[in-house]
């Protein structure tokens, strides 16, 4: 069977390192190029002793390289222009980067569609944060008060995270309603986060600290605490290259590694 090949876009970057171990080791895959910014060198070394192209030039690699798939983990203001590219190019893209407004988010759907290609978008790749937003999403029938604690790195740029986003929008999909706002919430109190929905996400940035997420529902008596824990970006990588698999086999745009999961 022919290998899926690879290019990965913000290749220096902290997962974007896992991308390139990750793919480089995968059976049936092969990269072909990488992507960043930050480029030291032409050519990036591989963990098995092996060399690729290394270029802060997209659209020349992609069109010397021709890959199957463009994994993007930049920042959005990075990634729209790369989706751009990929999508001009006929070649679909994974991308793990958040931040994206509206606008954009649909902007790469009419993309996929107009250049048959397919996109696959996620918050998030770990398979266990996946399950916490599903988890989150059935509790959220049973109870109407909701908040959600989203802890990262002191490094990371947005706040409240993609991924944080994500559960209150799925949660609050999923009940149907919005969730009712605490009776002393203090509509002025920066303190109490940002709400979405009816759900208040509040957000911390400490070094030390990965990826976290508790969703906390609470109702007369009792509490019900959904957890997920990121020890590091390795467990990103069963997502990421499941979604690699998925892109080549499918057109148009997917947000959500859950439509994956079948969740």
């Amino acid at each position: 069977m022919e290998k899926i090949k690879v290019v990965v876009h913000g290749a220096a970057g902290r997962v974007g390192q896992e991308v390139v171990k990750a793919v480089s080791q995968e059976p049936d895959m092969q990269l072909v190029g990488a992507v960043d910014v930050k480029v030291s060198a032409p050519e990036l070394l591989l963990p098995d002793g092996g060399k690729v192209p290394y270029s802060t030039d997209l659209k020349s690699t992609l069109v010397k390289y021709r890959p199957d798939v463009v994994v993007d983990f930049t920042v959005a203001k990075a990634s729209m222009p790369a989706v751009r590219t990929a999508a001009e190019q006929g070649i679909s893209m994974v991308i793990g980067t958040t931040g994206f407004s509206a606008d954009e988010l649909a902007e790469m759907e009419k993309l996929a569609k107009a250049k048959k290609i397919g996109i696959i978008v996620a918050s998030n790749f770990a398979l266990g944060a996946v399950v916490m937003i599903h988890l989150a999403k059935i509790a959220g029938k049973y109870f109407d008060h909701a908040e959600i604690i989203e802890l990262h790195h002191d490094k990371k740029l947005d706040a409240p995270s993609g991924t944080a986003k994500s559960t209150a929008q799925a949660m609050t999909e999923a009940k149907g309603k919005t969730f009712s706002p605490p009776s002393a919430q203090g509509a002025d109190s920066k303190s109490r986060g940002e709400s979405s929905g009816g759900i208040n996400i509040h957000a911390v940035r400490l070094p030390g600290l990965m990826a976290h997420q508790e969703v906390i529902f609470g109702a007369a008596g009792q509490t019900l605490t959904i957890r997920h824990d990121t020890i590091n970006r390795e467990c990103y990588m069963p997502g990421v290259i499941l979604a690699i698999k998925e892109a080549v086999k499918r057109r148009g745009y997917i947000y959500g590694l859950d439509k994956l999961l079948g969740l």
